[in-house]
């Protein structure tokens, strides 16, 4: 820890000496008798397109749960990740950000963010340090004090909500110690959220307190997963999931934003030992192949290599990928395409 912040929350020593919000100011409290009591639920990741969900799911995690990406709705389902300590476990659902959808796709993201909040312990808002609050932000922020406020009460205070929402101020690494404090109470008198916690993923900055928050927001309950497990996601949901990070960042802006990847089968040996995986990738048009496949399938080799390890480790095999490219014109937008390819 350098030595310009404080030891208890990791906000600079001169923003934690000037005047921020108390919800900003992060306190626990122990239970009456001094007894550790174990912890569990559900935590909703909300926010939107691109403001950091999946980095700092997997920051948490300490493990490569979410594909990450600087393009919007590089999360297209609920990704399960469990974090599990000691004395709790949660389960932090990394869900699509919410927006306007254009398509039919987009809309069904949005639906997956509605099922994620059914039925949920507590909310970490994400809104990056960076970026000024805007109407995507109060959309959500409409969305949550109509789930969670209580019934007839004005949010003006943390008071408010039923359930804890949690503010995360991420990418703080980007602001100087006199922005971070005027982006704190920015956020404060923005939603008077429960608590707001800035944090960097990328830097590790203020982990450790965005966990001890979220724990501390979850009812008691008992362990739920089995100590090593990271995520709730099958081997094939994996499998897709790698593949298309994968892409994601060997092409970067060449990709389509069409692309899609079904695990078509995984077929192990009689040894267990080997598993042979068929992945489809889709495209909407015959053009958009070449781009997927690379001169001479330069692409379909080096995302093969860059998933290999990953991808062994999920199966708990040996695997070896098939990557065929295919043509769904116009997946996006038909409501039968969709159900096909898992949306």
């Amino acid at each position: 820890m350098s030595s310009d912040v404080t030891e208890e929350t990791n906000i600079p020593q001169e923003v934690a000496e000037q005047e921020i919000p108390d919800s900003a100011r992060v306190s626990f409290d122990s239970d009456q008798d001094g007894a550790s009591t174990y912890r569990s639920g559900f935590v909703a990741v909300v926010g939107r397109p691109n403001v950091g969900k999946s980095t700092l799911i997997n920051a948490l995690v300490g493990s490569r749960v979410a594909i990450t990406s600087s393009r919007p709705e590089t999360t297209r389902k609920a990704i399960r990740a469990i974090l599990t300590r000691p004395t709790a476990q949660l389960v932090l659902v990394d869900t699509p950000g919410i927006h306007r959808p254009r398509t039919l796709l987009g809309q069904r993201l949005n639906d997956v963010v509605d099922d994620s909040l059914s039925d949920i312990d507590a909310v970490a808002f994400l809104l990056p340090a960076d970026q000024k609050i805007g109407p995507g932000d109060q959309r959500i922020l409409e969305r949550l004090q109509g789930d969670f406020g209580k019934k007839g009460q004005e949010i003006n205070s943390p008071e408010a909500w039923k359930k804890p929402v949690i503010a995360i101020v991420t990418k703080i690494d980007e602001l100087s110690r006199t922005q971070l404090v005027d982006k704190l109470i920015e956020v404060d008198q923005f939603g008077h959220f429960s608590q707001i916690i800035p944090v960097s993923a990328l830097e590790k900055d203020n982990l450790d307190e965005v966990e001890k928050t979220l724990i501390e927001s979850v009812p008691v309950g008992p362990q739920m997963y089995p100590e090593e497990t990271v995520s709730e996601e099958s081997a094939t949901e994996t499998i897709s999931e790698l593949v298309r990070g994968a892409f994601l960042e060997e092409l970067n802006d060449e990709l389509p934003h069409s692309l899609a990847v079904v695990v078509d089968d995984l077929e192990y040996d009689d040894d267990g030992e080997h598993a042979l995986a068929h992945v489809s990738l889709y495209v909407e048009r015959d053009s958009q192949k070449p781009i997927i496949i690379g001169r001479g399938a330069e692409h379909l080799v080096r995302v093969k290599k860059k998933v290999r390890t990953a991808v062994n480790r999920a199966v708990g095999a040996r695997t070896k990928l098939e990557l065929h490219v295919k043509v769904s014109k116009e997946w996006q937008s038909d409501p039968k395409k969709l159900d096909r390819l898992g949306f």
